[in-house]
């Protein structure tokens, strides 16, 4: 059975970008969703309506932009480092996002997480419509999914770590056993049981007593 949890964020945590400007930069609303993106990321803005606001500006995009945007993605330096380490202490590895899994889902597999969560772009006809599709993955969306991924591993709240950097992160910050800061916009700063400043995820690894 799994001894720990470990769950990410992944735009500007386990991953250097926000996807969803790297979307818009191909849609031509880059300079807009950017300032919809810092503001939701301060708390500013309600996550679920920013989220809508800014897919709004991808309709009209070809389908094969997916592909595109994820040869454009890199992964944060220490991630793969981190991952097996977690692993090999028996622990799992997961990530929660209000990003996209047509963006996320190819790098986590690539990466072995254990688990994915992320957001849904509506497609028709091989063209985004700007619609979301199901639930949005907001702040509560992420502590719920904590939770239920530490149920699955048999793992109690008290042995999960949360790491993220923006408001969306607050809430499975707020339940889990440690909080981690990551490059961390004021929200996250205020709140967080620990910071780290340095882009490296192999950085969180002396926190769970596995190296250093």
């Amino acid at each position: 059975m799994p001894s720990f949890l470990v769950v990410l964020d992944v735009d500007s945590t386990l991953i250097e970008d926000e996807v969803i400007e790297l979307l818009a930069a191909h849609s031509g609303s880059l300079t807009e969703v950017e300032a919809i993106t810092r503001q939701a990321m301060n708390g500013e803005l309600d996550f679920a309506e920013s989220l809508r606001a800014r897919v709004a500006t991808l309709k009209g995009l070809p389908e094969s932009v997916f592909a595109t945007v994820r040869a454009e993605v890199t992964v944060t330096r220490g991630v793969p480092e981190m991952v097996a380490a977690i692993h090999a202490a028996d622990g799992c590895v997961g990530v929660v996002s209000g990003g996209f899994h047509e963006i996320i889902d190819p790098v986590a597999a690539e990466l072995g997480l254990d688990y994915c969560r992320a957001n849904r772009l509506e497609v028709t006809d091989g063209v985004l419509t700007g619609g979301v599709i199901g639930q949005i993955v907001d702040a509560a969306a992420k502590a719920t999914t904590l939770k239920q991924w530490a149920d699955d591993c048999g793992v109690p709240l008290s042995r999960t770590v949360a790491v993220g950097d923006g408001a969306n992160d607050l809430e499975m910050m707020a339940i889990a056993g440690l909080a981690v800061g990551f490059d961390a916009k004021a929200p996250v700063r205020d709140l967080a049981g620990v910071l780290i400043d340095e882009r490296d995820l192999a950085q969180v690894l002396p926190l769970l007593g596995l190296r250093g």
